[in-house]
C-alpha cells in the first residue's frame, strides 16, 4: 500500500480557536477549520451565548459582538472540549445557562472545573451534566485549587476565558501528575499568541491576567492524532503513507507518534512536503509511558497487538473516564480476537497471539472515535474484523470512510 493522505484540521485547535474568537469579541476567522461533531457541537454553545458564527467550507468566520447572553441550553454531545470549555465562558453571561449532552456524557467527570467555578463565586446546580449555571457580567475571577489528574481539559478550561475575568484567574493542580500536558502547552500557546499574559511552572499553577484577547484570524493545522491512524496502517500493512504539511513545530500531542513509530521498527521521514512512514515487515513492541499523549492509546494498542514481542502501555489510568472506558474497551475488543491484553492499575500489557474476527461479533466502537478507528487499523490484517459503528468517526473526522477507502486504493484521501 503506497498513498497520501490528507487530513482535515485539528479539533483541538479548531474548538480553542473558536472559544477565543468569542471572548475577544472583535471578529476574525477560524482558517482551515475542522467540521465535525465536536467542532458544530462548539459553534452550537457559542451561538447560544449569542456569538454570531458563520461557516463557509473550512472557514469559520466569528462576528464581532457586544457581550454573552444567557438563556439559553448548550449541547455539549459527548464533545469534552464543549463540556469543560464554555461553563468558564458562560459564566461571564448574565443569566442562567443549562447544559446537558449525551447519555455517556452524563458519566464523564466535571466535578474539578464545576468546583472551580463555585470556588469563583459562580452559583451552579449540579455536580455533572445536566446542571445549570448561572452567569454574571464582571466575575471578579482569583485562585482556585483542583485535582487536574482526571484530565488536562480543567486546567485549560479555566485558563482560556480567565483573561475576561477581572482579576484573571490562577490555577493551582493538587493531585497526580495532570495528564496530556501538551495540550495544556497548546492552550498556553494559543493564548500568548493573542496577546494574554500567561505565567506558569508548566506542571503545578497557572496564572492568566485579566485583559482584552486579541480578535484576527487563525490558521489551523492538520489534525496530527486523527493523522496517526493513516500512518498506522503504512506500519501494519509494511506500506507507505504520506501526510502532506506535517507541521515541524507544533504542541499538538500527535507528534508524539513519530518517536513511538521509529522505535516499533518503521521508517518515519519528516521532509519538507509532510511525513512518510514507512512499515517495517515486523513490528516490535515497546514498552512507554502515554500519559502525556494518551489519544494515542487506540492506535499504539493496536500496533501493539499486531507486533512480535509484547508491549506495555502505562500512564494512562485516566482513559477510563473518555469517551468510554478505553483500557477496558480495548482489552474486551482485542481479546474477542484472541488477543492477550491484560489491565493494570495504570495502563495495558498486550502480548501479541494469532487474532481472528467472528463473523457473528463485530469490533466495537462503544460510540468512541478512536475505539472505531483502532478496529479499522487491526482490519486490515486481521480476518474477519468489522467494526460495528464506523460512523463514530464523525465526531472528529467525518471523511473518514472515504479517505479510508481512497488510501486503500493507493491514491490521495
Amino acid at each position: 500500500m503506497r498513498a497520501t493522505v490528507t487530513v482535515p484540521g485539528s479539533k483541538s485547535i479548531t474548538n480553542r480557536a473558536l472559544l477565543l474568537a468569542a471572548l475577544a469579541g472583535t471578529g476574525g476567522t477560524v482558517r482551515g477549520a475542522l467540521r465535525s461533531r465536536d467542532t458544530d457541537l462548539m459553534v452550537g454553545a457559542l451561538r447560544a451565548l449569542g456569538v454570531p458564527i458563520a461557516g463557509r467550507g473550512d472557514d469559520l468566520e466569528v462576528a464581532a459582538h457586544d457581550g454573552l447572553h444567557a438563556g439559553a441550553t448548550v449541547d455539549c454531545g459527548l464533545a469534552g472540549t464543549v463540556m469543560r470549555f464554555v461553563p468558564p465562558l458562560a459564566a461571564l453571561a448574565h443569566g442562567p445557562v443549562r447544559f446537558d449532552g449525551d447519555e455517556r456524557a452524563r458519566q464523564r467527570p466535571m466535578s474539578a472545573v464545576l468546583g472551580a467555578l463555585r470556588a469563583l463565586g459562580c452559583r451552579v446546580e449540579g455536580d455533572a451534566l445536566p446542571f445549570v449555571l448561572h452567569g454574571v457580567r464582571g466575575r471578579p475571577g482569583g485562585e482556585v485549587w483542583i485535582d487536574a489528574s482526571g484530565s488536562s481539559q480543567f486546567v485549560s478550561g479555566l485558563l482560556l476565558s480567565a483573561a475576561g475575568y477581572d482579576g484573571g484567574i490562577t490555577v493551582h493542580h493538587d493531585g497526580p501528575p495532570v495528564p496530556s500536558r501538551p495540550h495544556i502547552e497548546m492552550t498556553v500557546r494559543m493564548l500568548t499568541d493573542r496577546g494574554v499574559e500567561v505565567d506558569t511552572d508548566g506542571a503545578t499553577w497557572w496564572t492568566v491576567a485579566p485583559g482584552p484577547v486579541a480578535g484576527g484570524d487563525h490558521d489551523v493545522e492538520p489534525d496530527l492524532s486523527n493523522a496517526t491512524v493513516f500512518l498506522a496502517a503504512a506500519a501494519v500493512t509494511a506500506g507507505r503513507v504520506t501526510v502532506p504539511g506535517w507541521p515541524r513545530r507544533t504542541t499538538q500531542a500527535g507528534d508524539a507518534i513519530r518517536p513511538l513509530l521509529a522505535r516499533m521498527g518503521c521508517t518515519v521521514d519528516l521532509h519538507e512536503r509532510g511525513l512518510t512512514v514507512s512499515g517495517p515487515a515486523r513490528l516490535t513492541g515497546v514498552d512507554t509511558d502515554l500519559r502525556d499523549v494518551g489519544e494515542l492509546t487506540p492506535t499504539v494498542a493496536a500496533l501493539a497487538a499486531l507486533a512480535g514481542g509484547p508491549s506495555r502501555l502505562r500512564g494512562i489510568a485516566h482513559l477510563r473516564g473518555h469517551e468510554t472506558d478505553r483500557l477496558a474497551a480495548l482489552a474486551t475488543e482485542i481479546g474477542a480476537l484472541g488477543g492477550d491484553v491484560r489491565e493494570a492499575p495504570d495502563g495495558l500489557e498486550i502480548h501479541p497471539r494469532p487474532l481472528r474476527g467472528d463473523p457473528g461479533r463485530p469490533w466495537r466502537a462503544y460510540a468512541d472515535h478512536r475505539m472505531a478507528t483502532a478496529g479499522a487499523i487491526l482490519g486490515l490484517v486481521v480476518p474477519g474484523v468489522a467494526v460495528d459503528d464506523i460512523a463514530a468517526t464523525t465526531k472528529t473526522m467525518p471523511r473518514f470512510p472515504a479517505s479510508w477507502s481512497a488510501m486503500l486504493a493507493g491514491g490521495a484521501g
